[in-house]
């Protein structure tokens, strides 16, 4: 699961997004479930790459039992657990985001493998609770 987490869009260093996109990436996502639905906006998140993936930035949604719900790098994961996964030091990432967002959002920082150079780099992931309270909407960058 962790190796599937890591599947990204590879991106030269040039193309790479910012905090400030990643937090205004998961405001628009935060509105688009509130507009069109949860199901709809799951559906959008994870396969309308033109809409929701910029530069290497993408959404990705968990419930409040930290299974992926939208993945918009892996479609794979959608309907897995992912509270097992934790970064090289052994910090919980979903389980991070999750109690992240549960104390009003922000910022939430790990390692992880670089899509690019394959090395362990920081990333981190800005993360916000969905509009029904639970679990998280949340996108990534590398420090």
């Amino acid at each position: 699961a962790a190796a599937a987490l890591c599947l990204a869009l590879p991106v030269a260093a040039q193309d790479r997004g910012t905090r400030d996109e990643a937090k205004a990436m998961v405001d628009a996502a935060f509105e688009h479930v509130k507009k069109v639905g949860a199901e709809k906006a799951y559906k959008d998140f994870t396969t309308d790459k033109a809409n929701w993936v910029r530069k290497d930035l993408y959404v990705m949604v968990y419930d409040a039992k930290g299974v992926a719900v939208a993945h918009g790098a892996n479609e794979k994961l959608v309907g897995k657990d992912m509270t097992a996964v934790k970064d090289p030091s052994g910090k919980p990432i979903v389980l991070g985001l999750i109690d992240t967002a549960a104390k009003g959002g922000g910022w939430f920082d790990y390692d992880w493998p670089d899509p690019v150079t394959k090395k362990i780099m920081g990333k981190s992931t800005y993360a916000r609770k969905q509009p029904n309270g639970e679990g998280f909407i949340g996108v990534g960058v590398y420090r």
